[in-house]
């Protein structure tokens, strides 16, 4: 479904790979861009589909999958507002995409894109620093399987939600943080590397403590992020992958 936003009234306008540019360069990705809407459960892009457009998520989350030859599917990512869709220069897609609440993509077509990236160093400059952030938190995400705890790996999952949900609210504090879980508590422990029940146990033992509070299925409440960050197993200094 088609949808129209205007720049300054996007909610991710200082976090996407247009956060960097100047006047000019926004109107030549207006002239290039459309928004595009996905229902729940929707595919964006198919693994090995030819890829005609390249964006950001504006609002919603998906998913990244990849289907084994013997038809074993895994999620090895998220996509979360601000995050990039596509690959500049791969004519094909190697993931599955698929919208897992309603998504809106901002949308430019692929040949456009890639002839503004060599003329705009604003543009090519975000999306190496995009590209750079990406690969730390896959790399941060190789610790977080093999190395934490269930609680640990449950605690920097909340986290890593969390401190997106700080970054895209202009001067938010780092205090009390509300948000979705963006995906299901089964889909979660595909993603961890854990069983459903362990899942539930952990969250259940959060909530106890003190560290989380729940609202529904969905709604969680960190009321001092300081402190879910304690449970994450990383050093007060260490990074994490917003």
């Amino acid at each position: 479904m088609k949808a129209r936003m205007e720049c300054g009234d996007c909610p991710i306008r200082y976090r996407a790979v247009c956060s960097r540019c100047e006047d000019s360069e926004l109107d030549m990705l207006n002239r290039i861009k459309t928004y595009e809407t996905y229902a729940a459960g929707e595919t964006i892009l198919w693994a090995g589909d030819r890829i005609r457009f390249l964006g950001s998520i504006v609002s919603g989350v998906a998913t990244l999958s990849q289907t084994m030859e013997d038809g074993r599917r895994q999620m090895i990512g998220l996509l979360l507002p601000s995050d990039f869709v596509g690959r500049p220069g791969r004519p094909n897609s190697p993931y599955d995409v698929t919208a897992v609440s309603d998504v809106m993509v901002c949308r430019f077509a692929k040949t456009e894109f890639e002839a503004l990236i060599e003329t705009s160093p604003a543009i090519s400059r975000r999306l190496l620093e995009m590209t750079m952030d990406e690969l730390d938190a896959a790399r941060e995400w190789m610790l977080i399987l093999g190395r934490k705890t269930a609680r640990e790996k449950i605690a920097s999952f909340l986290a890593i939600i969390a401190r997106r949900q700080l970054s895209l609210a202009p001067g938010g504090a780092a205090g009390a943080v509300t948000f979705d879980l963006p995906i299901t508590r089964e889909a979660m422990a595909d993603y961890l590397g854990l069983t459903l029940e362990t899942v539930s146990r952990q969250m259940s033992a959060l909530k106890k403590d003190g560290i989380i509070a729940l609202e529904g299925l969905r709604r969680v409440t960190a009321p001092d992020f300081a402190a879910l960050l304690d449970e994450t197993g990383d050093d007060a200094d260490g990074g994490m992958p917003a």
